[in-house]
C-alpha cells in the first residue's frame, strides 16, 4: 500500500497556506479518523474549506483527497515508528546530554526516511545507476562530503564516476554528459543554486537524474526523473548538516548495495582488487 501521507503534511507544514493549514494539521493530529471522512466532513471538522483542502492535496503532490486517504492509511501501521521525537540540542547541554541527542536525532532521521522511501522508486534508480555509463554526483557544502562518499563506493565496483568540488568542473561535467549517464544531485534543502545548475545541463544532455534531497516539492525535485526524499531535522544551533547528512548517507548506501547486488560476483572480484591494491601499497585497506 502506499504511504508517505503524514511525513509529507507534517514536513510541509510550515510552509502550506495559512487557508490550508487547519487542514493540515487536524490530519497530522487524528490520521486514523481522516480514512473515514469525505472532503465535506473533514472541511467541517477543521474549520476549514473544501477548497482549500483540494488545493492543499493539489499542492503537495497528492492525486487528490482519495490519494492522501490512502497513503495515510498506509502509514498507519507503522504510525508510532514515523514519528520518533527529536531532541533539541541546546547550548549548555552536558556532554552525556549531547550524545543521547545527537544519537536520538541520528535514529529518528534514518527511521523516518526509511519510512518514506518508495521502494519503486529505490529500484528504479538502482537499474539506472547499473546501467550507467558514468555517474556524475552533484553537492556542495556537507552534501559534497556525501557526494564523495558516494563517488569512493561507486568506483570501487568499477563504476565510472565524478564528484568533482568546484561547481565549475560539476557543470562542465553536466554538459558532456550523455543519455547513456546519470547524474545524481545531493541537496537537503533541493534548493541550491549550483546544483540546480548542473542538473539542468546534466538533463539538457540527455542524462538521466536523480535527485536525493528533503522530502516534498522543492526546486529539485520537480526537475528530476528520480526524487528520493529524506526527513530529517536539525538542531538550531548546527554548523553543519548533521541528521540530514546521516540520511543522505544511508540512501547513498542502500543505492550502492543495491548496484553491487545487480551484479554481485562482478562486484565482489572489483572491491576484493581495489582492497588489495591499497593493502600491497599501503598494507592497510583504510
Amino acid at each position: 500500500m502506499s504511504k508517505g501521507g503524514l511525513l509529507l503534511i507534517r514536513e510541509c507544514l510550515s510552509s502550506v497556506k495559512p487557508s490550508e493549514r487547519n487542514a493540515a494539521q487536524y490530519i497530522i493530529d487524528n490520521p486514523e479518523k481522516i480514512i473515514h471522512l469525505s472532503v465535506q466532513q473533514l472541511a467541517e471538522a477543521s474549520h476549514s474549506s473544501e477548497a482549500a483542502i483540494t488545493r492543499l492535496c493539489k499542492n503537495l503532490g497528492f492525486n487528490g483527497f482519495k490519494d492522501l486517504k490512502i497513503r495515510i492509511a498506509g502509514d498507519l501501521p507503522n504510525a508510532a515508528a514515523i514519528n520518533p521525537e527529536y531532541s533539541e540540542i541546546l547550548p549548555n547541554d552536558n556532554i552525556p546530554t549531547l550524545m543521547n541527542s545527537l544519537a536520538i536525532n541520528t535514529i529518528a532521521s534514518i527511521k523516518e526516511t526509511f519510512h518514506s522511501l518508495d521502494p519503486k522508486k529505490i529500484q528504479e534508480a538502482v537499474e539506472r545507476l547499473a546501467a550507467a555509463a558514468r555517474i556524475d554526483f552533484y553537492g556542495v557544502g556537507a552534501s559534497q562530503l556525501v557526494a564523495q562518499d558516494a563517488q569512493q563506493k561507486f568506483s570501487r565496483i568499477g563504476k565510472t564516476c565524478t564528484a568533482y568540488t568546484d561547481v565549475h568542473l560539476q557543470l562542465t561535467s553536466a554538459a558532456n554528459l550523455s543519455h547513456n549517464d546519470v547524474a545524481v544531485a545531493i541537496s537537503y534543502t533541493g534548493e541550491t543554486s549550483q546544483v540546480i545548475s548542473a542538473i539542468r545541463q546534466a538533463k539538457n544532455a540527455g542524462a538521466a537524474t536523480i535527485v536525493i534531497s528533503k522530502y516534498g516539492k522543492n526546486q529539485l525535485s520537480k526537475i528530476s526523473d528520480l526524487h528520493l526524499g529524506i526527513i530529517a531535522k536539525e538542531s538550531n544551533i548546527r554548523s553543519a548538516a548533521t541528521s540530514s547528512r546521516i540520511a543522505q548517507l544511508y540512501i547513498i548506501d542502500v543505492l550502492y548495495t543495491g548496484v553491487a547486488g545487480t551484479n554481485y560476483d562482478s562486484a565482489v572480484v572489483r572491491l576484493e582488487k581495489s582492497r588489495k591494491a591499497i593493502q600491497d601499497e599501503f598494507g592497510h585497506t583504510r
